[in-house]
């Protein structure tokens, strides 16, 4: 498990990076501002009708959920870390958490939406949408993350989570033609220095851990020869 000392660098670096991470993600979230990109030539110069922070009642609302799911998902990943101890088999776990999370999934679907014609799938997104991710989110993602918290540990796989902002943004401008807006830039800028320090502060732990074995080694090998 990640272990926690204030008082050292390595610490305070992830620590550090982890909240400028956050607030980048959040930033570009919360916060536009002026256009930078749109591949719309009669936007491209127009600004947001407003700069301020978008705070009414449903993004309020859809704030409250994400932070109680996230909440929860960051104790998936370290009961995750614990399981692939005890059970190191992670194609079996992979296939047991997504069993699970579609039958709970059914269960509140069918308990929030009790219309037939919402369960109906068509030859169009709503069939491609389930299927893609049951494959990739649920299968191949979590394997991946699996194996990824075994070998790294949990704050090494979700240091990269906020990433998928500045992806999300890009293939928005790209495929959906969304405009690309300042608060999206500086909120990428500090995700990428957030990502930067955590990762920093994971290596020079590492290397600090790698020093202590080896001083440690050397002490028994002293005591051996004495």
């Amino acid at each position: 498990m990640e272990k926690l000392q204030i008082s050292k660098r390595c610490s305070q670096a992830k620590i550090l990076g982890t909240v400028v991470a956050f607030s980048g993600a959040a930033f570009m979230t919360l916060y536009k501002g002026i256009t930078v990109i749109s591949l719309h030539n009669q936007r491209s110069h127009q600004s947001v009708p407003s700069s301020k922070v978008f705070l009414d009642k449903d993004s309020l609302k859809g704030s409250l959920m994400l932070f109680i799911s996230y909440t929860s998902l960051s104790a998936f990943y370290v009961l995750q870390m614990v399981t692939i101890k005890m059970y190191p088999a992670p194609i079996t776990l992979t296939s047991l958490t997504c069993l699970w999370g579609a039958l709970l999934s059914t269960v509140m679907a069918a308990i929030l939406d009790h219309k037939s014609s919402s369960w109906k799938l068509s030859w169009n997104i709503t069939l491609l949408a389930p299927i893609y991710s049951g494959l990739v989110i649920y299968g191949v993602v979590i394997y991946l993350q699996t194996l990824a918290t075994r070998q790294k540990g949990p704050v090494f796989m979700t240091a990269f989570r906020p990433l998928s902002t500045i992806i999300v943004a890009i293939m928005g401008l790209l495929i959906l033609g969304d405009a690309l807006y300042i608060g999206g830039v500086i909120g990428a800028t500090l995700i990428i220095l957030g990502l930067y320090g955590t990762l920093w502060g994971k290596e020079k732990e590492k290397a600090e851990k790698l020093l202590e074995q080896s001083m440690a080694d050397q002490g028994i090998e002293i005591k051996d020869e004495k």
